[in-house]
């Protein structure tokens, strides 16, 4: 079951695609949408981070920080974000730590649920019900554009 609206977000640090360390604190003030997907180059987690670079512009514009979160290591995010042209960071997981503390731990990889987080670090949505391909402007509707 995952966490509940009204939640604060737990804390995190983790390494992103370029090896960089990230924290959730990194970011505080701004609206954070941290999606959890099961694993790299798959169909239905391409779909999902396409919809999100597609409409990465929108995000920006509303300075609004998108991070993806899986299992896979720095190595796999590289490649999947060099082959699709991801302009977000994806966080490596390999432990499941950020998995487990966001409680969508599927036995071994992340299920698939998005999370946004506003400037004070409180969850202010969950949607755990993901359409892969219309993913992004679902959650640009909930954040108010």
């Amino acid at each position: 079951m995952a966490l509940s609206v009204g939640t604060d977000a737990p804390a995190f640090t983790a390494k992103d695609t370029n090896g960089n360390t990230v924290s959730l604190s990194d970011f505080a003030g701004k609206t954070v949408v941290l999606y959890f997907y099961p694993k790299d180059d798959t169909p239905g987690c391409t779909k999902q981070a396409c919809s999100f670079r597609d409409a990465y512009a929108d995000y920006q514009g509303k300075d609004v920080i998108v991070l993806g979160v899986s299992k896979d290591d720095e190595s796999s995010h590289q490649e999947f974000t060099q082959k699709y042209n991801l302009p977000f960071p994806l966080l490596a997981d390999t432990d499941g730590a950020i998995i487990k503390a966001y409680d969508v731990d599927g036995g071994g990889y992340a299920k698939r649920v998005t999370y946004v987080i506003d400037g004070t670090g409180k969850i202010v949505h969950v949607d755990s019900s993901v359409n892969t391909s219309t993913h992004a402007s679902d959650i640009m509707a909930v954040i108010g554009a």
